[in-house]
Order: C-alpha cells, then sequence, then structure tokens
C-alpha cells in the first residue's frame, strides 16, 4: 500500500540494530545508507521499505506492522526483537478480536514504537 515510511529515531545505531535483527526473520535487510541524519533504508523486498535517521525531535510513537507469511516467522521476529532489546507488548498468538486467523505478536521498540508482526494465514497454511 505504501513506497516506503521514514521516521525519526533517538539512537540511530541502536534503532537500525533493533529493526535488523527484529525483521531479520521476515527478510528484512539494508537496501541503502548513508549519514544519520539521512538515514537507512530497510526493506524485504525492494518494492516498500522502512526508512530511519537520526533527529532529536520528539515524534509522536507509531504503530508499525509487517506481513510475515507464517506464524513461525510472528514468533521467529518477537523472539529476535526481545533479543535486540525491545520490551514484550504482546506474546505471538492469536487475535480473534480482528479475525479468526490473526496471529501476531508485538514489542515496543527503542523509541517506544509498537512494533507487530502479523500472519493471516489459517494455521494449516502457514
Amino acid at each position: 500500500m505504501f513506497d516506503h515510511v521514514k521516521f525519526g529515531v533517538s539512537n540511530y545505531q541502536a534503532s537500525k540494530a533493533f529493526f535488523l535483527k527484529a525483521l531479520g526473520p521476515l527478510g528484512v535487510a539494508i537496501v541503502s545508507e548513508g549519514e544519520p541524519s539521512y538515514g537507512v533504508e530497510l526493506s524485504q523486498d525492494g518494492k516498500v521499505s522502512l526508512c530511519l535517521f537520526e533527529t532529536q525531535e520528539k515524534p509522536a510513537h507509531l504503530h508499525l506492522d509487517f506481513v510475515a507469511d507464517t506464524r513461525q516467522q510472528v514468533a521467529a521476529f518477537h523472539q529476535a526483537a526481545l533479543e535486540a532489546g525491545g520490551t514484550d507488548n504482546g506474546a505471538p498468538g492469536l487475535r480473534p478480536q480482528y479475525h479468526a486467523n490473526y496471529y501476531a505478536a508485538f514489542v515496543i521498540g527503542p523509541d517506544g514504537h509498537n512494533i507487530e508482526v502479523v500472519c493471516h494465514r489459517h494455521a494449516a497454511n502457514s
């Protein structure tokens, strides 16, 4: 739906390391990078990207949601994000209030952003 999302972070190196490790299970990697004030572009397919840059401005917290192909990727994201310094904000599991197959996990990243990964597939298909 979008081409890229770019937002400021207070500690560029910490945020870059967090997102690379947390989203590694989804195949996310660095596409391009400049000075911290310009930032880094992360993508899994080269079409849609997440961009981070260092700033001291205090933006409102974001909710970022990434799509996983499997429920195992959701669990791997959650574990990797916690290992990268994230704070648990919802363990991997079904969220039937959204729909019957909404399987997601949530963590709070270095700048307080709510990072989610969701798999919409039935357990038998993931």
